[in-house]
């Protein structure tokens, strides 16, 4: 049992370079580089290595999304098999090349762009307006209503206070006072589970 089989994560050298060959397929070369540092123990010093990788790319749907959305300095991931090429120069002596192949069945998710993030965060902020907008409006609802409760409580404790004396009256003020109260505090819970929509992560 044997496995040729490579993954790499790295950086487009430069542009890619599409070319059709003889038997008409389209063929895409890439220059991918991947780097690993490390701390010299001697000195200190932060060290780097970068390494250059010639890719080939013969999977028909891989060169299209290239050809459209690939450029130089953009990050790719890529799952391919290690192949050398013997081939002649102009002199007529035999040379070899190391490359990178995907090959023309692979696999959909053998091939990706990695896209880099904008970092604006425009979806959450939208979503939070929207939720302070709903809290917002139910606050004024709820004050409207609480106003119009305490209107109705006046009209009942006026009306009570033309039929009986000024004793009974003023314990009627006193128990339109313990309504208003009540109705204050039953507002305030729903003002509490909204802002518990804060914590929610987005």
């Amino acid at each position: 049992m044997s496995v040729n089989k490579v993954t790499l994560l790295g950086r487009l050298g430069k542009d890619p370079e599409i070319r059709r060959m003889q038997n008409g397929n389209e063929v895409a070369n890439l220059s991918v580089a991947t780097s690993e540092r490390w701390k010299d123990k001697r000195d200190g010093e932060m060290k780097e290595k970068t390494e250059w990788h010639n890719v080939v790319v013969f999977n028909e749907h891989t060169i299209k999304f290239i050809d459209k959305n690939l450029a130089k300095g953009d990050q790719v991931y890529l799952e391919g098999k290690i192949q050398t090429r013997k081939w002649q120069d102009q002199s007529g002596a035999d040379r070899y090349s190391t490359e990178i192949v995907v090959p023309q069945f692979a696999q959909s998710d053998a091939f990706q762009k990695i896209w880099e993030r904008d970092g604006n965060g425009g979806g959450g902020n939208r979503d939070n307006d929207d939720r302070g907008n709903d809290r917002d409006g139910g606050g004024r609802s709820s004050s409207r209503d609480d106003r119009g409760r305490d209107d109705r409580g006046r009209d009942d404790r006026g009306s009570s206070s033309r039929n009986r004396d000024d004793d009974r009256g003023g314990r009627n003020d006193d128990r339109g006072g313990s309504r208003g109260g009540n109705s204050s505090r039953s507002s305030a819970p729903a003002r509490g589970n909204d802002n518990m929509d804060d914590d929610i992560p987005f």
